[in-house]
């Protein structure tokens, strides 16, 4: 019998090949610019973390805005997924009767879980999400492109919520949460200094406890009835 690889199979293989170097790209580059931002990562860097010429890098994305795209996008669709789900399922068993605690927590610690149980790679990207939704002039665009309609399902809910307050504190009051979460997916290492270790900021276990019922006080202390005008 014949031990040469048919033409299938060897399709097969260098698919299977190609699928994981790309992979292992990814992850690579995913850990570097977590670490050191868009601009502090050149495509020789990744190369030289995996141990490849730097050309082997060009021939699987065309330059590095190509790469740290595809690092973005890979968990962004899991992330966007899972917390649109979430989203769907708490309204249902809500029967259109949602609290600002009940979908913050389906928003929120949905995305915490995935940091939590997941791999170093997802507390990599954690970090990376941060930095992107920081960065004005290109980091928006991304978040817009990739998270819009899960944030626009949040806040259709929180304005079942809050039926009669004012659309624009509830945007506000989603711009403050999001905020909260991107300091908090940053692990800065800040909070750890200013309480002396007693918290920790790789800690979303303890996040997960606090954030959600947190940001809906606030959230409801700040919405106005839709007739009411702000105070001179």
């Amino acid at each position: 019998m014949s031990l040469k690889e048919s033409p299938r199979q060897r399709d097969s293989s260098k698919a299977r090949r190609r699928a994981q170097m790309t992979e292992q790209i990814l992850d690579t580059a995913e850990f570097l610019f977590s670490k050191h931002g868009f601009y502090g990562v050149t495509l020789k860097d990744v190369a030289k973390q995996i141990g490849v010429h730097h050309t082997l890098i060009n021939y699987y994305f065309e330059d590095k805005k190509a790469l740290f795209d595809a690092v973005f996008a890979r968990r962004a669709v899991v992330t966007s997924e899972r917390r649109m789900q979430a989203l769907d399922a708490y309204e249902k068993a809500t029967r259109g009767k949602p609290t600002v605690e009940g979908a913050l927590h389906a928003f929120l610690d949905t995305d915490l879980d995935l940091y939590t149980q997941g791999d170093e790679g997802w507390q990599n990207y954690a970090a990376l999400g941060a930095q992107v939704a920081n960065t004005p002039e290109w980091g928006a665009e991304m978040m817009d492109q990739h998270f819009d309609p899960v944030v626009l399902r949040l806040i259709s809910i929180l304005k079942k919520a809050l039926p009669d307050s004012a659309d624009e504190d509830i945007f506000w009051g989603y711009h403050f949460v999001t905020g909260a979460l991107m300091l908090t997916l940053a692990r800065t290492g800040r909070i750890d200094k200013l309480s002396g270790g007693l918290c920790q900021s790789n800690d979303f276990l303890a996040v997960k406890e606090r954030m959600a019922k947190f940001m809906a006080a606030g959230l409801i202390k700040i919405c106005r009835p839709r007739t009411a005008k702000p105070s001179a």
